[in-house]
This record gives structure tokens, C-alpha cells and sequence, in this order.
């Protein structure tokens, strides 16, 4: 486990704490750290903490009511198989907000939580980096 000061932490605002646990623990691979439900609760995926701060929350209230709401910003999740995630993710019926977009350094896809956070599944472009140590 990473130690608490590795972690990069993010908070996201939710208005169901433990459906924010079960979405990102069931469908994205999370593990849940703490919790003090129904007001907050972290989960943890290698050195992201996610900070679910839901309305009763100390976080909740600091926040501005014109910065409260989902923007563009998101987390970046890399997977290994986009394809086989968004077929995952889709039999479960999770709602995506993007299209499948392909660019030089990959591919990517727009998920949302259950309060509409921007979740973004990325997968690397395969790059030939030429022979490295070790490796032919």
C-alpha cells in the first residue's frame, strides 16, 4: 500500500456517498480506504486517493456554489484494453459522454460517476522506443 503522503489526492463532490464507493470500488478497480458515510469517504487506486465529499462534507461547504458543479477536469485512468473496458463498463450500463477519441498519444473515453465526475479511460499509443537494456 502506498503511504498517505505518495498519495495524489483528488475530491470529487458526490450527493450519494456510498454509491460513489460501490461505482468506483465495483467498476473501476478502487479500494475503499475510509469511510464516515453518508458525509465522506477515500478511495484508493495505486497513488490516487479519491476524496468522495458528499453534501454534509466540511469540503462540500467550502466549495463555491458557482465551482460546485462537474467541469471539464477528470481523472486519467490508463488501462491496458480500452476496447475491452468500454465493453465492461457498457454491459454494466455506465454512461459514457464521449466517443472514442484517437490521437497520437492514444485513445480515450469519457465516463461518468453516478453525479456526472468526468472519468477519463486511456490507452497508451503502442511506441517503439527503439532496443532498450534488457529488452529486444
Amino acid at each position: 500500500m502506498t503511504a498517505p503522503d505518495q498519495y495524489a489526492s483528488v475530491r470529487y463532490l458526490v450527493d450519494d456517498v456510498q454509491a460513489a464507493i460501490d461505482f468506483y470500488t465495483t467498476h473501476l478497480g478502487f479500494t475503499l480506504n475510509t469511510s464516515a458515510a453518508p458525509a465522506f469517504a477515500d478511495v484508493v487506486r495505486g497513488p490516487l486517493r479519491l476524496l468522495l465529499s458528499g453534501p454534509a462534507s466540511s469540503g462540500a461547504r467550502a466549495t463555491p456554489d458557482d465551482a460546485a458543479t462537474a467541469g471539464r477536469n477528470r481523472i486519467h485512468l490508463v488501462v491496458e484494453d480500452l476496447d475491452a473496458e468500454i465493453a465492461r463498463l457498457r454491459g454494466a450500463s455506465l454512461p459514457f459522454r464521449s466517443e472514442l477519441v484517437t490521437g497520437p498519444g492514444g485513445r480515450q473515453i469519457l465516463l461518468a460517476d453516478p453525479d456526472g465526475n468526468l472519468i477519463e479511460l486511456f490507452q497508451p499509443a503502442h511506441r517503439s522506443s527503439g532496443t532498450q537494456a534488457g529488452h529486444p
